[in-house]
């Protein structure tokens, strides 16, 4: 690198700071008699200089826009002005005084000016090519090549001697000491709203908590998420009453909506620097206050209690154990209001858990934790066998730099608010237990690709009947043999994911692949639908292939879960997850995915439970126990993704399903079912964030599922044949 420049601009530098602190020309006498006194320093008058207000603007030859861009200042940057033309200011771009180009003052974006002229004392100087700053023009021709881009034009800061006395020389180093590092900005004067969470807060996490420590640090998070939703779902008749006259024995009115309110807030408490290193602990409790109304078209769809349409879980119109006038006038009620209503609260504790750093094992900070309480555990990238908040214990941490992560974890599933889905905590905890161990390892096989291996056993041992609060028997599922207390199983799920790029088919297609693949194999007690003991053998899988153009996201899916042909022969080689909460194929928007369709004359078990994808024949996802004699599902459905704006998302999906074998349904329905085809599931969706971040998200979609042929002998009465949801969601964030 030619240092000339350099050592020329030091020497200005030095000659400009000598020029500025040389005291004035005096006699020897009077220098003898002045010695001790301080020179008075040289004033520099301000000179107008040109200083960028826009992202940057361009300097051309010429005062011409048409002519070549010589060079690119960013903004805040000085010039000195040579000379001006209207609106045209010529100005120094390089160390030389002979290289200069032309920059033009017009409106911005926002209409402000992109330059604007300042009184600024002292003179910018203007950093040399040598330090990178950008390409000098051809030395024969003297003007820039047609083709290079613009150089970038750095300027340094004009000295002020006014204001900053030149350096001395080998002075040592001065320091302050900070007796608090992380408050200078509230030293120097800034205040922050304890509301604003875009600042230094310390209800955010970002200031350590003064009463507990220098590095321990409190976080605070509030979130409301707020549903309205209407659906058309199979529905049955009470045996007691019916609010249509002209319901059929088995299928009633289908229209439902739901509005629901859930209030959440996070506290939590972390001791360490957490910007390089895994905190020493954390503790975090998360309560949940969930609201929720409920209305129905047909007596008995939301109570066990036909008659019990008050609004208010426990209450009755009229005294259904009273007289027979009593009844009466309740069914009089309930055919004037044409509906059934249920209103619910309930406060759940989702998260309550202290995470202990156990010891770090590298100077790249690979380290052991564990953790124990109530807390989130997901099986895999896309939570198919189990996503919960259950209590249990963890042990996890990392290697190889974080190329290895790995958990290993005993968990004891909680019972479930009927309504809510929250934890209940309150109630006797499921004899449900779940020990996993699991290994991650990124870039494996291919780079930008991470594998998971899974080893999970689940062990049920519940052997008593659990009644919700309302009044349906959940445990044992009344299907089939009924039986009056659960049955026992344990199961054991092997299994392999992977998610990231394959780069090595075609690196130029830029594919994206997320999978999963699960054997299940165990052993249930008794099955209630088999009758008998039953040996479990089912297969899983599922993959989204996905490519993205710029702005859209084209997405593929197929997902296989084995169904059980026999019923009857003692071995049941359907499928089922512990408890799924599936993000694929559309996910929330999608029909099949988020609604619970109950199997209709085929006992008090659903088809389908909410947010699951496995036709699973349970009573439910939240209370029910896991079941393998079902007929499985086979899914092939294609999607896209548009970010409109920056704003606006728009999600689009659309899902072909069929069962993969119909002898369970057959054996229960006492019927012969001649297609395998469940339908169609059309759904998009649309999601707009205000403020281009997660504090206000406002979510609507629509789903519809188009019956084939071996949905609609299931529901046969021709009602059934479209069915449809719609949902508005806004979730606000602190």
């Amino acid at each position: 690198m030619d240092s000339k420049p350099l050592i020329r601009a030091a020497s200005s530098v030095i000659a400009l700071a000598a020029v500025l602190v040389a005291p004035p020309s005096v006699s020897a006498a009077e220098g003898q008699a002045t010695s001790d006194t301080v020179p008075e320093r040289v004033r520099v008058e301000p000179s107008p200089q040109l200083q960028v207000n826009a992202v940057s603007v361009r300097a051309y030859l010429d005062p011409d826009e048409t002519s070549l861009a010589v060079a690119e200042i960013e903004r805040g940057r000085l010039l000195t002005i040579l000379e001006q033309r209207g609106e045209w200011f010529r100005v120094q771009v390089a160390p030389d005084p002979t290289k200069a180009a032309w920059v033009l003052r017009k409106e911005g974006d926002y209409g402000e000016p992109t330059v604007d002229v300042l009184p600024i004392r002292g003179i910018p100087r203007l950093a040399s090519e040598d330090m990178g700053t950008g390409q000098e023009p051809d030395a024969q021709e003297g003007r820039y090549r047609p083709g290079n881009v613009p150089r970038k034009v750095v300027t340094l800061p004009p000295v002020d001697p006014d204001q900053l006395r030149p350096p001395e020389a080998n002075l040592p180093r001065e320091s302050v000491p900070i007796p608090d590092r992380w408050r200078l900005m509230q030293a120097l004067g800034f205040k922050f709203p304890w509301y604003d969470p875009y600042n230094q807060n310390e209800l955010k996490g970002d200031i350590p908590i003064k009463s507990l420590g220098e590095d321990v640090f409190f976080n605070l998070g509030l979130i409301s998420d707020n549903l309205a939703e209407f659906r058309k779902i199979p529905t049955p008749v009470s045996q007691t009453t019916s609010f249509d006259s002209g319901s059929t024995d088995i299928f009633g009115n289908p229209h439902q909506n739901i509005l629901a309110t859930t209030l959440i807030a996070s506290f939590g408490l972390i001791k360490g620097n957490t910007t390089y290193k895994p905190p020493e602990w954390e503790f975090r409790f998360t309560p949940v206050l969930n609201f929720n109304r409920v209305e129905a078209r047909e007596a008995g769809a939301l109570r066990a209690d036909p008659l019990d349409c008050s609004g208010t879980h426990g209450g009755s119109v009229g005294d259904p154990g009273g007289s027979g006038e009593g009844d009466v006038a309740s069914n009089a009620v309930l055919r004037a209001k044409n509906r059934c209503r249920r209103r619910d609260d309930f406060i759940g504790i989702q998260e309550l858990f202290f995470d202990y750093h156990l010891r770090n094992v590298s100077d790249r900070y690979d380290f052991d934790s564990i953790r124990v309480g109530i807390q989130p555990f997901t099986s895999d990238f896309r939570g198919f066998l189990f996503q919960d908040l259950p209590f249990g214990v963890r042990l996890f941490g990392n290697r190889d730099n974080n190329r290895w992560q790995y958990n290993v974890g005993w968990f004891r599933r909680l019972e479930k608010d009927t309504n809510s889905g929250l934890n209940d905590t309150f109630r006797r905890w499921r004899n449900d237990d779940t020990f996993v161990v699991n290994a991650y390892r990124q870039d494996w096989p291919l780079t930008g690709f991470t594998s998971q291996a899974t080893i999970l056993h689940n062990r049920n041992n519940e052997q008593y009947q659990y009644v919700d609060k309302n009044g349906f028997v959940q445990r044992p599922a009344q299907v089939g043999s009924v039986a009056s207390t659960s049955s026992p199983y344990h199961v054991t799920y092997v299994g392999y994911s992977g998610d990231g790029h394959l780069s090595f088919l075609w690196p130029r297609l830029r594919l994206n692949l997320s999978t999963s693949t699960y054997l299940a194999v165990g052993k249930q007690d008794f099955n209630a639908i088999a009758g008998r003991e039953t040996d479990v053998l089912g297969f899983f899988h599922a993959s989204e292939v996905s490519r993205d153009f710029s702005w859209v996201r084209l997405r593929g899916s197929f997902l296989y879960s084995s169904g059980d042909r026999n019923p009857a022969d003692g071995r049941a080689t359907g499928f089922d997850a512990i408890f799924e909460n599936p993000q694929f194929a559309g996910a929330d928007t999608s029909y099949w995915i988020r609604q619970n369709i109950p199997l209709i004359g085929g006992g008090g078990i659903a088809l389908s439970g909410r947010n699951g994808v496995i036709p699973s024949l349970r009573t439910s996802k939240e209370q029910g126990q896991s079941n393998f004699v079902n007929p499985g599902l086979v899914l092939l459905g294609a999607g896209a993704d548009f970010d409109v704006s920056p704003q606006v998302r728009v999600i689009t999906n659309i899902n072909h399903l069929n069962f993969d074998n119909v002898g369970s349904l057959e054996y229960l329905r006492v019927q012969n079912l001649t297609s395998n085809e469940s339908g169609w599931d059309f759904s998009a969706g649309v999601q707009w964030r205000p403020y281009y971040n997660q504090n206000v998200i406002i979510n609507a979609s629509a789903a519809v599922l188009k019956a084939g042929d071996g949905l609609k002998q299931l529901f046969g009465d021709g009602r059934h044949d479209v069915l449809y949801t719609g949902l508005i969601n806004a979730i606000f964030a602190f």
